[in-house]
């Protein structure tokens, strides 16, 4: 849902946390991934304005950080 918000592609996604396609591709399919490539992953999409959002009572789930008008 995170890389959908944000309009971009798994390749996308792979380039900007630094992790191989087949990384994004098994992860989303709920396959294993290293720990290490996970976080590169959250990392890339919070920078770009992803939050995660925990357990709230109807289950975790994302959102986009309002743009800040200066």
């Amino acid at each position: 849902m995170a890389r959908a918000a944000l309009n971009w592609s798994t390749q996308e996604l792979a380039a900007k946390a630094g992790v191989g396609v087949n990384t994004v591709n098994r992860f989303e399919a709920g396959q294993d991934a290293r720990v290490s490539s996970v976080d590169k992953m959250r990392a890339a999409l919070e920078a770009a304005g992803v939050i995660f959002v925990a357990e709230n009572g109807e289950g975790p789930g994302v959102r986009l950080r309002k743009e800040r008008t200066p």
